[in-house]
């Protein structure tokens, strides 16, 4: 959809999902609109924003009422709801919400939706907008189906309508495992520590502390103490007691030790307090196929740790959790990667206190050290990195210098899926808007690649392969070198390439950028705006045009940012007789395609990635999967294989580049990828962030690692600076050249 992000929707409705769930409560057997509720609403429903949602009697499909959702040129918010909520008391594998809807000169989409929450909201989360109901149709049944997530505590349902028009609703059914609600098993859950125990629910009750030296180190090993009981302890791991809420307890008798022996004693009287786990039966064994080992060492260091501590943490390490699933983490079915929706974002605590700050940090840091895959890819000291974030997290003192710290740590993993997310308006430059222009590394240096729109890139006084020298008057490489500890990424070229796309963006107003043309250093003054602020155009080095070109007489091209899985018959099918096809994968694919288009391009079947996991029976392990192999399918096209790859190729591009270069004969030409590949996995943290990391090792068959190396190309080209003001596109020319054997026009990119 064009119109209203469909991210804007999914964060819009929590305030939806809240109101519902007392309406739900109040009349859960009422599905249709036939109850009236007190100021014009309706029995057990909940309509957001008020004015754009009525209880109708002139339209309905059955009974004598519907829900009409109206919206037009002064409607508030960028869309209307309906909701209702259903606690999840009962027990299956999927959830299903059927509901009649007729639209009127509806001008984005209307549909119905259907969401489950569980400590975070959105563990699953569908509206039809895929779907595409817009305009003016007849009363139609829809269905949305979504698998019962383990961890939903409430599923919330209902119809909405984003832009202008209106849309009617009703009739909803609710199914489990395609069976009336009323039939599903019931299940009496008992509520986890973490549901009961509410002592620190308004604060830690420590806003800040006056940190030397010996006391960062108590703080340290607390960290680590608590992060190894955390994923360790079978009581802990099991939820019987709120983690969260016991690192507060302890906090300040360690904040308020002497010396380290004083605080040893603090940590010694508060896992008294906590008990030891019984003893194993049966007892975990050790990792087989490990491709890391758990760095526990350090809890056998009695010097360091004192005798009783020491022995306590081998204790529980020698009774450690034996079950499949632990509550703060699980591994998701199938692809293996961590879980980490359990935890609570504390999303009220806008400035987190300093017992909070530190909460973030521990959550974050064990979760590296536990469950991060590409651990031993990190580089540097992780343990000093806990210590050094400890004082700068004390010494915060505004939401934004939090928020900019927590993006400092996370972007020491040196992981290109490693970010906060939801906060990088806080990462500098600040500023909500920026000029029309796309910088690129190249050479050393940024240069102006291409226009996010060409009529305004041209109007704006750039020229493609303007060297940007300073902004506002600062020279770029200090503003490089002052905003790298802000971007995280897996290399150099990756984390460049995200800074050179940061130089066009600032605050909205009028701007100075200094550029060298053709050897003249000269001024342009342009204007920073929020026009295609969403947009991805020019954030890819691929051609344009359509998905399959023809390029020359005997040469055929796939970009794959616009490739559709059902076409790959008819790109075969065009693509038949030439002597090479070129698949450009210097971009994001539109479409997951690594088999369906590599089973077209192997003879035989094909191994070509193997991946690592995490090991709930022994947290800091990983072990190796099996090879995942491509079948070969026909037709299959029998000319060459040339994959064009760069700095913009990250995650899925790389995961497709491995597939088909499997393909035999097949070569990579271009430049070094972003070295960020695996499924990611989601950390909630304190003040409602949302960082993110990689959640599986990802290797080639000989199990030769890709984090922070990325996909290396046989064939190694950079675009020049030279090349890229002619409008050349120099990778895919040395390509055709190397496969074709001869200089081949192609078109610019």
């Amino acid at each position: 959809m064009r119109g209203t992000p469909a991210v804007v929707i999914a964060a819009a409705l929590l305030l939806v999902s809240a109101r519902a769930g007392v309406a739900a409560e109040a009349s859960s057997d009422t599905l249709s609109f036939e109850v009236a509720a007190p100021a014009g609403g309706f029995g057990g429903w909940y309509g957001f924003p008020p004015g754009t949602v009525f209880r109708d009697s002139t339209t309905t499909h059955g009974g004598r009422f519907s829900a009409r959702i109206e919206r037009g040129p002064s409607s508030p918010s960028e869309f209307s709801a309906i909701s209702r909520a259903y606690p999840v008391a009962f027990a299956g594998d999927s959830i299903e919400v059927r509901g009649w809807l007729k639209t009127e000169g509806v001008t984005e989409f209307a549909g119905l939706w259907l969401r489950e929450d569980g400590t975070i909201p959105n563990l699953q989360f569908e509206n039809m907008e895929d779907r595409a109901l817009k305009g003016t149709t007849p009363w139609t049944e829809y269905r949305i189906v979504l698998p019962l997530d383990r961890k939903a505590k409430m599923v919330v349902l209902g119809a909405l309508l984003a832009g202008r028009g209106t849309a009617y609703a009703d009739d909803f059914t609710v199914l489990v495992d395609g069976k009336p609600l009323a039939e599903a098993p019931r299940v009496v859950r008992v509520p986890t520590a973490v549901e009961t125990d509410h002592e620190f629910d308004q604060g830690s009750r420590v806003e800040s502390a006056t940190l030397s030296p010996s006391g960062v180190a108590n703080l340290v090993l607390l960290g680590k103490v608590w992060g190894f009981v955390k994923y360790h302890d079978p009581r802990v791991a099991g939820a019987k007691l709120n983690w969260d809420y016991e690192l507060f307890r302890v906090l300040p008798s360690v904040l308020g030790a002497r010396d380290r022996r004083q605080a040893i004693r603090a940590i010694n009287r508060w896992l008294d307090r906590v008990g030891m786990p019984p003893p194993c039966r049966p007892c975990a064994a050790p990792p087989e196929s490990a491709q890391a080992l758990p760095r526990v060492e350090w809890i056998r260091d009695r010097k360091g740790l004192g005798e009783d501590l020491s022995k306590r943490l081998v204790r529980v390490h020698r009774n450690r959790n034996t079950e499949s699933e632990q509550y703060y983490v699980s591994l998701m079915p199938g692809v293996m990667n961590p879980d980490f929706s359990n935890e609570a974002p504390y999303a009220r605590l806008t400035l987190p206190d300093f017992g909070y700050r530190l909460l973030a940090l521990y959550r974050f840091w064990n979760i590296v050290e536990y469950w991060f895959p590409d651990r031993d890819a990190i580089g540097g000291d992780w343990d000093a990195v806990l210590a050094e974030f400890i004082p700068r997290l004390a010494a915060v003192t505004t939401r934004d210098a939090y928020r900019l710290e927590m993006i400092a740590l996370v972007a020491r993993v040196n992981d290109g899926h490693a970010n906060v997310w939801n906060a990088l308006d806080a990462r500098p430059p600040l500023g909500e808007c920026r000029i029309p222009i796309v910088p690129r590394p190249v050479d050393g240096r940024f240069v102006v690649g291409r226009y996010t729109d060409p009529e305004r890139g041209r109007a704006s006084g750039f020229q493609i392969g303007d060297e940007i020298l300073a902004v506002d008057g600062v020279p770029v490489d200090s503003l490089a070198s002052g905003w790298s500890p802000y971007y995280g990424a897996s290399n150099e070229s990756a984390r460049s390439r995200e800074i050179g796309r940061a130089l066009a963006k600032g605050p909205c107003g009028s701007c100075q950028i200094t550029v060298e043309r053709a050897g003249t250093r000269l001024d342009v003054h342009a204007d920073r705006d929020s026009i295609g602020l969403g947009s991805r155009e020019g954030l890819t080095h691929d051609l344009p045009g359509d998905a399959f070109q023809r390029i020359a007489r005997d040469a055929a091209y796939l970009k794959l940012s616009a490739v559709k899985v059902a076409d790959i018959p008819s790109y075969l099918e065009r693509a038949a007789g030439t002597r090479c096809l070129v698949i450009d994968i210097r971009n994001y694919p539109s479409e997951f395609v690594p088999f369906a288009l590599g089973q077209h391009l192997v003879d035989r079947p094909t191994p070509f990635a193997c991946f690592t996991h995490g090991d709930l029976t022994n947290p800091g392990a990983f072990v190796w999967t099996g090879p995942v192999t491509i079948q070969p399918a026909a037709p299959r096209y029998e000319g060459a294989v040339v994959i064009l790859v760069d700095e913009t190729s990250q995650s899925q591009a790389e995961y497709t580049a491995m597939a088909l270069r499997a393909a035999r004969g097949a070569i990579v030409v271009g430049s070094t990828t972003a070295g960020a590949d695996g499924n990611v996995s989601a950390i909630p943290l304190p003040g409602g962030l949302r960082a993110m990391i990689s959640g599986i090792g990802v290797y080639y068959p000989d199990r030769t690692p890709t984090q922070r190396i990325g996909i290396v190309p046989d064939l190694t080209v950079h675009p020049t600076v030279e090349g890229i003001r002619a409008g050349r596109d120099e990778v895919l020319e040395a390509a055709l050249k190397r496969v074709l054997g001869r200089e081949v026009p192609t078109p610019s990119p």
